[in-house]
């Protein structure tokens, strides 16, 4: 059963799901759902053996297609509506022990193309206001299955932090005739202290007013309202700036850095929204290695986020973490590069995944070589644009 209950205090659809507590649960390690179909083996939700992405729906959605009739009856003060709507899962690879920050960026560019055919698909759905594009990952974030995938939901509603964002984008572009985003990266570049990463279509930055204190915010340079107004350099381009943001959230303590991502993009409920910019946000919990930072009193209770640190200085840490030269204005080391110290910013990260010997999950497929890396920015070129022909061919 699933039903959407109306909160008249706050005035936002709240969702409930109780057969989400039936959900697969940490499954033994020699069974994932998730994986490919072994020969022979016990059937998982992928019937083949092998594949590149998968899409399917939920078994346990928030949403449904054709939901169930709501279990009370609603009224002019508590209003019942059914849960009607789609919950998809996206498999990022076949291989269990993978992620985003392990793929090559081709792969991550593959992905971009599903996130941009789903996006489009549900979104063309006359009962789907929003189309939620997210991942949640790591155990810390309550992840049970740890397969690498995310998932989308379509709502049948704006949510109400896309709505907000929505309603002070739309006053700053009716005040000042310019997109608020698009002034936040005009900040953001000509100060230069909080950017992590950047290249010819995306800036990646830790935010002026961030509310975790490793969040990261990836905008595109040019004023997209979604997936669907990129060009294909562009989608290349937000394959490549993940990757780094990615490698740089893993090499960060030394392992693989729990995190939400979320994607806000226009609603499709039809209207126009030439005031909204397309941009990923990243919620990693992690404060320190070993402390997490939690959703308290002030947080949850009053909604006032309390961030221990300084969003200039923990930039200056994930910009001097491997993959750490990007371009001049990111390449300097920053404050707190010297406690980790150069084995955990260079030495190190070969064996996290960066494969330097043939570039393609290294820093060098992403612009970033270390020392002499500008050498590499040529044939980087190359070996990029020649993956990207080949990908779109197939």
């Amino acid at each position: 059963m699933s039903e959407l209950r109306w909160n008249p205090v706050l005035e936002e659809w709240v969702v409930t799901a109780t057969h989400r507590q039936e959900r697969t649960y940490h499954p033994p390690a020699d069974f994932c759902p998730l994986c490919p179909t072994r020969l022979g083996a016990h059937p998982t939700e992928v019937p083949a053996e092998d594949y590149e992405i998968v899409v399917f729906e939920n078994k346990f959605p928030s949403f449904r297609r054709m939901p169930h009739k709501p279990s009370v009856e609603g009224d002019d003060l508590y209003q019942v509506r059914p849960s009607k709507g789609i919950c998809e899962v996206v498999l990022y690879s076949s291989k269990h022990n993978g992620s985003l920050a392990t793929s090559d960026v081709v792969d991550i560019a593959r992905l971009v193309d599903v996130w941009t055919d789903r996006y489009e698909e549900l979104g063309s759905l006359d009962y789907v206001d929003y189309v939620l594009i997210f991942e949640n990952k790591g155990e810390a974030i309550g992840v049970t299955l740890e397969h690498p995938h995310g998932q989308i939901y379509a709502f049948p509603f704006i949510p109400p932090r896309p709505a907000r964002e929505l309603e002070s984008a739309a006053r700053h572009w009716d005040s000042k005739a310019r997109c608020l985003f698009c002034d936040i990266i005009e900040r953001e570049a000509a100060d230069g202290r909080r950017i992590v990463a950047q290249n010819d279509g995306f800036l990646a930055a830790v935010p002026f007013f961030a509310r975790y204190p490793y969040e990261v915010h990836i905008l595109p340079r040019r004023h997209v309202a979604s997936l669907l107004d990129f060009s294909d350099d562009e989608r290349w381009g937000l394959a490549e700036i993940l990757k780094v943001v990615l490698q740089k959230y893993d090499n960060l303590f030394g392992f693989p850095l729990p995190y939400i991502m979320v994607m806000h993009q226009a609603p499709t409920d039809g209207r126009e929204y030439p005031y909204y910019h397309y941009h990923i946000e990243f919620y990693p919990p992690n404060r320190t290695a070993t402390k997490l930072k939690y959703l308290a009193g002030c947080e949850s209770g009053a909604g006032t986020f309390i961030n221990d640190t300084l969003p200039e200085e923990t930039a200056a840490t994930l910009r001097a973490t491997a993959p750490c030269k990007l371009d001049p204005a990111c390449g300097e080391r920053g404050a707190g590069a010297e406690d980790r110290g150069e084995g955990r910013g260079k030495g190190e990260g070969d064996a996290k995944g960066e494969r330097a010997a043939d570039g393609e999950a290294g820093g060098e497929d992403v612009g970033e070589g270390r020392d002499g890396g500008e050498a590499h920015v040529g044939e980087r070129s190359a070996k990029v644009k020649e993956a990207r022909r080949d990908m779109h061919a197939q």
